[in-house]
Formats: C-alpha cells, structure tokens, sequence
C-alpha cells in the first residue's frame, strides 16, 4: 500500500493460495490513520463487492476499482502509474529482485529498508 506519492504506508507479504481480497483485507486491518483517508483505490484484481462492502462500511471510507480499458491500446490509467512507480524504486534494490527469504516477514522488513534507503536518498542526496 502506498500513499499519493508513492511512498510507502504498508506492506504485507502472504502466501500465494490467499485470495487478493483477503490479503487486502489482512493489510488494510494492520494500516493506521484511517480517520484521514478519503477514497481507497483497488487494481481490478481487487474486484470483490465483499471487499468494497468491507472498506466503505467498516472503514468509513470509499473504495473504488480502477479498470483497464477494454481496449487493445496503451492508457494510462489514473493514480495506477504511483503504484508503478513505487515497483520501479523498490526494484532497483538487488536484494528484492528474488525470493532469498524463508519467512514472510523478513521479506517484508527488507521492503521498508529498501523504503527507507530511497527517503534518505531524497531528503540528503
């Protein structure tokens, strides 16, 4: 999860049999400052009316799904490119170009050291 500029809120790792659904719902409960929010923006892989029902009537907050477009030509999508972005950053850390860890958690730890690496990096170049 990540903020409008791309930083880094929240980060969770699960195992592949989860559901995007139910990973989403897993981070959001570990995810502070929900009285700030406004509107949550899902990928379309987060197409469930549980986990839209979930957000805007437990969270009090709205949730929105952003789509492709049906047709066969780039668009660039609205707010999707942040996300993106944030992959490309994280990206360039050689440590999270493979799967070296055995826990989930570590992984994650190595997510916010990468984070943290890249707001140093802006605050003092």
């Amino acid at each position: 999860m990540v903020d409008s500029q791309g930083w880094l809120v929240r980060v969770m790792v699960h195992p592949a049999n989860w559901a995007d659904s139910d990973g989403a719902r897993h981070l959001l409960k570990r995810v502070p400052l929900f009285t700030r929010w406004v509107k949550v923006l899902f990928d379309g892989g987060y197409d469930s009316p549980a986990l839209l029902y979930w957000c805007s009537y437990l969270l009090g907050v709205c949730a929105e799904i952003v789509r492709r477009s049906d047709l066969h030509t780039f668009v660039v999508l609205p707010k999707q490119w942040i996300v993106e972005r944030t992959f490309a950053w994280l990206g360039k850390y050689r440590r999270l170009s493979k799967d070296y860890e055995a826990l989930p958690t570590i992984s994650e730890c190595w997510i916010y050291v990468a984070m943290i690496d890249r707001m140093l990096h802006r605050l003092a170049p």
